[in-house]
């Protein structure tokens, strides 16, 4: 389980983040949402430590993870699928996929069948450079990168923006899966509210760098969340 509290975040002068609190419990969906510039990829930037926080702390699995480094954390089981994708465009999708080897065990050091049955364009494309597949299946490859791993905590930062509704739907397909696999949690910033509400078991509504409201799903209906994502 992984536990944000009273998180405070500073970019020079300006305050990204005010007392955020936020958890996201294995075999569950955490959903964060917020317009534009409300705070949420630095939050995970701080859960996946490429930003220090001011003050809270954030915990993973009942532990302070305090100053660890990026991949530290990774090592911890954290997995971070970043918005934008950054895979690695002059390596092959095998290549690509093979730097998730970074924090495993050499004995682990292998791509879980499963990457293939979520995302089987992979398969197809070993041997094709990363930079020539297109934007879904970039995002595609991105979160298969994150799944060889072995995360325990897997945050996905819009993994639907700028992608194709067929992908879309085969990215929530595999959320489902993996949720229903119940060895991870999974912490998903999104914008877009239906693919949101039908995979979230808890949200969370960020603005101006605050958690201003958050619930079970069963208890965020549509109007209560699209009121704090209109301009």
């Amino acid at each position: 389980m992984l536990e944000a509290k009273n998180v405070d975040l500073f970019y020079g002068a300006a305050q990204a983040l005010r007392h955020v609190s936020l958890s996201a419990e294995t075999g569950k969906v955490t959903c964060l949402m917020g317009r534009n510039g409300v705070g949420k990829t630095s939050l995970l930037r701080a859960i996946v430590g490429q930003k220090p926080i001011a003050g809270g702390e954030i915990l993973w699995e009942g532990k302070p993870l305090g100053r660890m480094a990026p991949h530290e954390r990774a090592k911890a089981g954290i997995a971070y699928v970043p918005q934008g994708r950054e895979i690695f465009p002059l390596l092959s999708v095998k290549e690509n996929l093979e730097t998730g080897y970074a924090p495993l065990a050499r004995r682990e050091r292998n791509i879980p069948d499963y990457v293939f049955d979520l995302f089987p364009v992979l398969k197809d494309m070993l041997r094709r450079r990363g930079g020539d597949l297109s934007g879904g299946q970039q995002q595609q490859l991105a979160i298969g990168r994150a799944l060889v791993m072995r995360p325990r905590l897997l945050v996905l930062d819009e993994p639907t923006e700028g992608i194709q509704p067929s992908i879309i739907k085969d990215i929530g397909r595999a959320i489902q899966w993996l949720r229903q696999q119940g060895t991870m949690a999974i912490l998903l910033v999104e914008q877009y509210f239906d693919f949101a509400h039908e995979l979230a078991d808890d949200f969370a509504v960020m603005d101006r760098g605050e958690i201003v409201v958050s619930g079970p799903q069963s208890e965020m209906g549509s109007e209560l969340v699209r009121a704090h994502l209109t301009v």
